[in-house]
């Protein structure tokens, strides 16, 4: 793989902009980063990429979605006809939908039979293309839950149960765990807010997980089950709809990270005419409450990442640019944005040669024509696209 040196861009490296900087990919990482005006003499000779007027991110974090769901309207008719070999293929054909938009790590949160994570596996051994691949396998539901009518999820009960269900998806391959601490907006007879484990089970998920270094994704919306999936340790509350200042007060002491999908709300309740009624009632209570959570929680300095939900109605793949877009208009600035969209996901996710442009790190990067920290439409329209080095785009 030839050698390739990014000369006189504007750097987002995740934190921070710098002007006229410079930046070289020595096989499928980052070999120096650096002032353009004291590029080191490897540079020449390189592949030559003039960054003069654009601007260079790292590769955009999706921390929340479906590859084996295509974001239909119908979706519980899309769930019905879903096979494991299906999945696959699907999930297979989104993973490519990413890489375009930017996005060059996911996290899957929920699919059928383990496919995710085989589809993740063959990414990983370059066997086809496509973003880095966390995978939690099935997610983990009562009995009754929000999923427990579709194969994204598997119903569990009990502390012990909870354990041994963690300890199966990490046999089956998961590198991260779900659990659905309430109910949800596309299950029908079932409350969105509704809170359905109990603190115990909750504690048995998280410890067990955590001891085998996963990640712990909690689905919660209401209050209640939001406080409580924070109190036993959750790393990320999905979607997070109805935060009080008592939830914001202990994510912010413990660093648990908020993911607001709030392209799956819109997606919801901006098709109203071919959604499901009981989906789009649902849909608008949880935005109303979503605005004012929106700002406490960025108010009280809660930890916040890019996650779609991409593959709920209306809420295609590769939809990271348009998820941090609906973050800026409900009041984030751009470069909070953009810092939720990469380094943050790679912490929470606990990939450390991702998230950054720094030195030794994957080059997993982005150039921009013009500079998203500015403008965050600019993260729609991705000039070119390296995942590990290779030009995935442009």
């Amino acid at each position: 793989m030839p050698s390739t040196y990014i000369s006189n861009v504007t750097l987002f490296d995740g934190r921070t902009v710098r002007s006229k900087q410079g930046v070289l990919i020595d096989g499928e990482r980052i070999a120096w980063v650096g002032a353009h005006a004291r590029a080191p003499g490897r540079a020449r000779g390189t592949t030559v990429v003039e960054g003069a007027g654009k601007t260079l991110s790292p590769g955009l974090i999706d921390c929340h979605v479906h590859l084996a769901w295509e974001g239909l309207a119908d979706f519980a008719g899309e769930v019905a006809r879903m096979t494991p070999a299906l999945a696959a293929v699907t999930a297979t054909v989104n993973a490519r939908k990413h890489l375009s938009a930017g996005v060059t790590t996911v996290r899957d949160l929920g699919g059928p039979d383990g496919a995710c994570i085989d589809v993740g596996r063959a990414i990983g051994e370059g066997v086809i293309a496509g973003p880095r691949v966390l995978a939690a396998g099935r997610a983990l539901t009562v009995t009754g839950g929000h999923g427990h009518n579709v194969a994204f999820a598997r119903e569990v009960d009990g502390a012990d149960a909870m354990r041994k269900a963690v300890r199966e998806e990490i046999r089956r391959g998961a590198t991260a765990i779900k659990v659905v601490a309430t109910g949800g907006v596309l299950t029908p007879g079932i409350g969105a807010t509704f809170t359905a484990y109990t603190p115990e089970e909750l504690l048995a998920a998280v410890d067990e997980a955590h001891k085998w270094g996963r990640p712990v994704a909690a689905h919660a919306i209401g209050a209640e089950g939001i406080l409580g999936a924070v109190i036993a340790g959750v790393d990320s509350i999905e979607h997070c709809n109805h935060v009080t200042p008592q939830i914001a007060r202990e994510m912010k002491a413990r660093g648990t990270y908020r993911s607001p999908t709030l392209c799956a709300i819109r997606g919801i309740v901006d098709n109203p005419s071919e959604v499901p009624a009981y989906a789009v009632e649902k849909g608008r209570a949880v935005e109303a409450a979503s605005r004012e959570s929106h700002v406490r929680a960025m108010k009280a300095g809660v930890l916040h990442v890019c996650g779609t939900d991409a593959g709920t109605p209306f809420n295609p793949h590769g939809s990271a640019p348009k998820e941090l877009a609906y973050m800026v208009e409900w009041g984030m600035t751009p470069l909070a944005a953009m810092r939720a969209g990469t380094a943050n996901g790679a912490d929470l996710l606990r990939l450390e040669d991702v998230g950054r442009v720094e030195t030794g790190k994957f080059a997993d990067l982005v150039l921009y024509g013009e500079n998203p920290v500015e403008d965050i439409a600019v993260a729609a329209t991705p000039l070119r696209v390296w995942k590990g080095g290779t030009v995935f785009k442009g």
